[in-house]
């Protein structure tokens, strides 16, 4: 019988500490979602044009999970420790709606991370800048956020100013290369917003024109993101193999 009791005190033992981490986590992926969403601002507006916001849905998500496992954390605790039937049947139906909730955040960050990769930006880029379709409001919207993007973070392209000279691009059938190497938004501009020296970017002459890709300027953002999403899938596997020993305590306690 003694052997018994010490059996149930490893396992309360093991719970409450699989709850502490649980806390733990809750507050780090909560912290983690909070800086993806108020750290995004180079990148949400490419997002906003390519109407991209399952990225921004999965980060809210993150961060409602994240605070309900550090409640529900507390409540495993109580629970484990008055071994209490009740308390401990709540704490499994309320954690069974959040893991829930948490797979459908780290399935849609895992199937989103395609299109923050690099690659997928610079087709998106040659693609829609100054494209045929220009002429509508959504055409004109991507290109104005490119050019916004690349006039307030000093850079030029995606990976740099080559980008317009080594892909084929909607900008390139409207531009030769002699006269138009790269959007005049990578030249250098002064104080009105002028190439300081429109021949000196052409010919591509260093202090002229931008020479460090966009791509730099948005990849903590993305970083983060990545982070989120792996962090996620960790927290889902503990979380799991707490719910299982939760389950088998409360199935041995009796009324």
């Amino acid at each position: 019988m003694a052997k018994s009791d010490d059996c149930v005190h490893i396992l309360q033992g093991l719970l409450v500490f699989g709850n502490v981490v649980i806390g733990m986590c809750g507050i780090a992926l909560t912290a983690e979602c909070i800086y993806v969403v108020a750290n995004s601002h180079g990148l949400d507006p490419l997002l906003k044009v390519t109407e991209n916001s399952d990225i921004y849905a999965a980060a809210w998500i993150g961060i409602f999970v994240g605070l309900a496992l550090f409640v529900l954390s507390i409540l495993g605790i109580i629970a484990v420790i008055k071994a209490s039937r009740t308390l401990l049947l709540v704490y499994i139906i309320l954690m069974l709606i959040t893991f829930a909730f948490e797979m459908a955040s780290c399935i849609t960050a895992a199937t989103q991370q395609e299109s923050l990769a690099p690659e997928f930006l610079l087709k998106q880029m040659l693609n829609g800048y100054e494209s045929s379709d220009a002429a509508n409001n959504s055409g004109n919207e991507f290109t104005k956020t490119w050019d916004d993007l690349m006039r307030q973070n000093h850079c030029c392209g995606v990976k740099g100013p080559s980008d317009w000279q080594e892909y084929t691009s909607a900008f390139r059938d409207t531009h030769s290369d002699a006269d138009y190497p790269w959007p005049r938004t990578c030249c250098v501009m002064n104080e009105e917003q002028h190439p300081l020296n429109l021949d000196g970017c052409k010919l591509g002459v260093p202090g002229y024109y931008k020479s460090n890709g966009c791509y730099d300027a948005i990849s903590g953002p993305v970083k983060a993101y990545r982070g989120v999403a792996w962090f996620g899938f960790a927290i889902l596997c503990w979380t799991f193999c707490v719910l299982l020993g939760t389950m088998f305590y409360w199935s041995g306690i009796e009324d």
